[in-house]
Order: structure tokens, then C-alpha cells, then sequence
């Protein structure tokens, strides 16, 4: 069964979403709801549902807004808004579907395939990124594994010259020149990189210590092999200078 959450600064919205969600009541359940996004951020990144139902329009902050601030969103995200011109911003923020109040009861019965459809996908991922890192780490090797975009990309570490922050997304600069754009946040990506050859040496950036050319003190960043400057933040120098 399909857990959900419902985040809506109308009470009635709620009611009435729930109301059409218990009529597929063997399929999915709600439990939780919230006209509070601060709240919900809260609950949702310590508990984190099957599927979020996310309203644009709030008083304190707007729906994307509240999605940037979610950590490891790797549920399923369904826009519901009376509103019909948030269809292009939806997708660029990874919302499998989008809904316009009032919901049509056939519109959401589509709504609900796709979330488990995704639901599905992203199990299967985990399962095969989960037992590819035990490899990894049994056999000691450099090669990471990264679960993005409904697909597995692998990375020997050694390749990799600096990951740089973008929001939700990051970006993987390689030795030879490529750039690799994931979905996913930077803590994320640091949490899989090794260690021992890895620092995250200011909020937007983790550097390969290996491929570092030079430490300009007096200004405080780095230059790596290719060239680019990387700063390196003032809390972070310490930790960064007894890695070295």
C-alpha cells in the first residue's frame, strides 16, 4: 500500500483530497497531512512517505520553495494546484505528475499507476546500487555507483577532479573534461565518495585532494589540475589543511 502525505495551506483541500484518495483505499492511504510546510518539512525529512501531494500557493513559502528544502527526496512528488501555469517548473522539480484542483477522480486513479510505477523503479535501483557498493567495498575498489534519473552511473573516483553544488542537483567534473549532471544533493554525493581522497572544502564543492595543484593561501582556494579555482571555506580550512 502506498503511504502518503499531504502538504495544503486549506483544510478543505485536505478533506477533499483524502476523500478522493479513500475511494482507492486498498491502493494508498494517508497518513499524514499538514497546512504547515515548516512542519511538514520536519516530518518528511524524518519520515519520509511513498508519495507527497504538495500544493504551489502557500502563504509562508511556495511549493518549490518547500521541495528545496527536503533532504533525500527519493519519493514520489505529485503537484496539486488550481493553477495551471506551474507545468513547465513542476518537472524541472522531478514531480512525476500534476494535478489541477478540483482533482478529477480519473485524473487521479493516472496519478496513482505512475506513483507506483515509480515507486517500483526506485525500489529495484536501490536494490542493485546497495548490492554494486558491497561489492565495491569488499573488493576495495574506486568505482562508485550513482542511482540518478532512473539510471546507474558508474564513476571510477580516480576520474573525478571536483563535484560542484547546484541546489538539488550536482555536477561532476572529470579529468578528461566531462561534466556529469545528477540529481542529487551535494551531501548525497559526498556520502559516497571515499574519504580518503575526498573534502568538502566549502558548501558548494567536495575536491579530489589527489588531483589538487595548488594552495593559495593568502586568497584561501585551491587550483586543481585543470585549472579551475576552487575557494575553500574559512571553517573548513583546519580540517582541510590536516587532510592535506
Amino acid at each position: 500500500m502506498i503511504k502518503a502525505v499531504i502538504v495544503d495551506d486549506e483544510p478543505k483541500a485536505i478533506q477533499s483530497l483524502t476523500w478522493e484518495l479513500n475511494n482507492f483505499n486498498k491502493e494508498i492511504k494517508v497518513i499524514q497531512h499538514f497546512t504547515s510546510p515548516e512542519s511538514a518539512i520536519t516530518y518528511l525529512n524524518n519520515t519520509p512517505p511513498d508519495c507527497l501531494f504538495l500544493d504551489i500557493q502557500m502563504p509562508t513559502m511556495d511549493g518549490f520553495q518547500f521541495l528545496d528544502q527536503l533532504k533525500n527526496r527519493d519519493y514520489a512528488v505529485v503537484i496539486t494546484t488550481a493553477y495551471n501555469e506551474y507545468g513547465i517548473k513542476a518537472l524541472k522539480h522531478e514531480a512525476i505528475d500534476y494535478l489541477l484542483k478540483p482533482i478529477d477522480s480519473d485524473d487521479l486513479k493516472e496519478t496513482l499507476q505512475k506513483v507506483k510505477k515509480y515507486n517500483s523503479k526506485s525500489n529495484n535501483f536501490k536494490n542493485i546500487e546497495q548490492v554494486l557498493s558491497e561489492f565495491n567495498e569488499k573488493f576495495n575498489t574506486h568505482r562508485i555507483t550513482i542511482n540518478t534519473d532512473g539510471k546507474l552511473i558508474f564513476i571510477d573516483s580516480e576520474d573525478i577532479l571536483f563535484v560542484e553544488s547546484d541546489g538539488n542537483y550536482s555536477t561532476i567534473f572529470l579529468k578528461d573534461g566531462q561534466k556529469i549532471v545528477i540529481t542529487k544533493k551535494l551531501k548525497e554525493v559526498n556520502a559516497i565518495l571515499p574519504e580518503h581522497f575526498f573534502f568538502r572544502i566549502h558548501n558548494s564543492y567536495i575536491v579530489n585532494l589527489n588531483k589538487i595543484k595548488e594552495f593559495i593561501k593568502n586568497d584561501s582556494y585551491v587550483v586543481m589540475q585543470s585549472n579551475h579555482k576552487i575557494p575553500v571555506a574559512r571553517q573548513r580550512k583546519s580540517d582541510f589543511l590536516e587532510k592535506l
